[in-house]
């Protein structure tokens, strides 16, 4: 009996080729007999054909996934799962069109990126990053002249109320912060159950103290927050944007930092990346900056990887995986034929 074929990405190796999620997520793979598993002898930036045709799931971070993946439609693989939630590097159509399933790990993400919330409102409301460039200086007394802002009474904005959105709401409220929420893909009660306010984005930008982005990239959300939404925010309020660099119009946010029409902004995420070294971004003393990875803890990464072996599993033994991007992919006959023959005899 052929076995099903199992590839993973060489950019999840750190620089002494070890898993960067440690080994255990990848154990259930070693104990299933039916499967053979094993990283991409080569460290793309772009899945290809052969790749494809060489497996029948492949676990994937960093490289795109396009059509031309898909080019002289020879393919063996069933199911990609991606190493995050984030899926603008994959070419959703284009598999669905093909028959492939795209899994994305949602219940690996929501608490750390919650959490990373929380550190940019912290460390953006005690001035951190100043303080921390005054010591180092040996500018102790100008202490005084950089005062933080409490949270009790300050509101907080969240666009996009979705799985990690919502947990953001969760860790807040016990802050004393007031939270306000835009998502037009979640019912107001859904908001108000987990203890936010619904608004539309122009009263979100308005009222709140610490706007953070984290809605999906899309057409519709692609330079959402722009010149005239930047103007909209309060001088004191920060921007902190972990989701994806094109929502955020990145001139029109370097505009508004320089000239103080607002207070400062945490980005995580960048229309580059990786960053350009003559990013003005990186000169300006009212940010904190990380790159694309503060949300990257030992635990994510277990998580993230546990999940997406869960879902792989769960496809070569005829069922649906968690965290399917294009449901319509198993309608597909070609699918359901695949996964039927997968399943365990009853």
């Amino acid at each position: 009996m052929a076995r099903f074929r199992v590839g993973l990405t060489r950019d999840m190796l750190d620089g002494h080729g070890e898993p960067t999620y440690g080994h255990g997520p990848l154990e259930p793979l070693d104990k299933d007999p039916r499967i053979e598993w094993e990283f991409l002898r080569d460290d793309v930036q772009e899945i290809r054909p052969d790749h494809l045709a060489s497996y029948d799931a492949l676990y994937i971070n960093m490289p795109r996934l396009t059509r031309a993946s898909f080019a002289g439609n020879v393919h063996r693989a069933r199911i990609i799962a991606r190493h995050g939630v984030g899926y603008d590097t994959v070419d959703v159509r284009a598999c669905t069109e093909h028959g492939v399933m795209l899994t994305i790990q949602p219940d690996g993400v929501r608490r750390p990126m919650a959490v990373v919330a929380l550190t940019y409102i912290f460390a953006l409301s005690q001035k951190l990053r100043i303080k921390d460039r005054l010591i180092r200086a040996g500018r102790w007394n100008d202490r005084v002249d950089h005062m933080g802002s409490g949270l009790i009474g300050r509101t907080l904005g969240i666009i996009g109320a979705g799985n990690i959105g919502r947990e953001i709401i969760r860790l807040a409220r016990p802050f004393g912060l007031t939270i306000l929420a835009d998502d037009p893909y979640v019912e107001a009660s859904v908001i108000e159950a987990e203890g936010a306010r619904p608004v539309d984005l122009e009263t979100l930008l308005r009222e709140s103290d610490f706007v953070v982005v984290m809605c999906a990239l899309t057409d519709e959300t692609r330079r959402l927050i722009g010149r005239a939404e930047l103007a909209l925010m309060k001088p004191t309020a920060y921007l902190i944007n972990i989701a994806r660099g094109p929502i955020v119009e990145e001139a029109a946010l370097i505009a508004a930092l320089r000239e103080k029409r607002i207070a400062g902004a945490g980005i995580d995420v960048f229309e580059q990346e990786p960053v350009d070294r003559a990013n003005p971004l990186l000169t300006l003393e009212n940010t904190i900056l990380t790159p694309h990875a503060l949300g990257w803890t030992d635990q994510c990464f277990q998580g993230l990887a546990e999940s997406a072996v869960r879902g792989i599993l769960a496809a070569l033994s005829g069922r649906r995986p968690g965290g399917v991007v294009n449901p319509a992919v198993l309608e597909d006959p070609g699918m359901k034929s695949w996964l039927a023959a997968n399943a365990a005899p009853a």
